[in-house]
């Protein structure tokens, strides 16, 4: 198994975080691996707004039911798609280009043995409003979800999400 492999394997979801820091080229690395996923027509609908203040990071915590997580995370990352890149039919397109951002920034950041975690905003009506309010966004950027991210408390593992019989060879069944 090549190293690649072993790393999305070992990819886990870390929601409780010990204290320590994150460098600016850390964030730079995050995103910068984000932002080389793959995107319908190379449009890049994608935005990242890093978070790091302390207050603004407590107060989304008590906000977002799922992202209690944040009152301990160094940082955030929100990743946010603008409204305007795709049209028409692709319309839905940023949610599918910002999801592959995720999964590579979720991988770079298990990389640099980081913790991380995907909570979501979109679709949820409250908590879209509440990280569009918190972060002063455009009406014409979306926030599909915020990434905690922090030093890992270390206790986590990944699950092992293999079943063989969601595999369909050829024809359904």
């Amino acid at each position: 198994m090549n190293n690649l492999t072993k790393l999305i394997l070992r990819r886990k979801s870390v929601r409780r975080f010990a204290n320590g820091s994150i460098s600016d080229l850390e964030v730079k690395t995050l995103i910068r691996a984000a932002m080389a996923a793959p995107t319908a027509k190379n449009a890049q609908p994608w935005h990242f707004v890093v978070v790091e203040n302390r207050e603004v990071l407590e107060s989304l915590a008590a906000q977002l039911p799922y992202a209690k997580m944040l009152s301990s995370a160094t940082l955030a990352i929100v990743v946010c798609g603008d409204l305007q890149v795709h049209t028409g039919e692709s319309a839905q397109n940023w949610m599918l280009d910002c999801a592959a951002a995720t999964q590579n920034l979720l991988l770079a950041a298990e990389s640099m043995n980081l913790g991380a975690v995907w909570t979501a905003c979109y679709p949820y009506k409250d908590r879209v409003g509440a990280v569009r309010e918190a972060l002063a966004l455009p009406e014409h950027i979306m926030p599909l979800n915020i990434i905690p991210i922090g030093a890992s408390l270390g206790n986590e593992r990944p699950l092992d999400k293999w079943k063989p019989e969601r595999i369909h060879y050829e024809r359904w069944g």
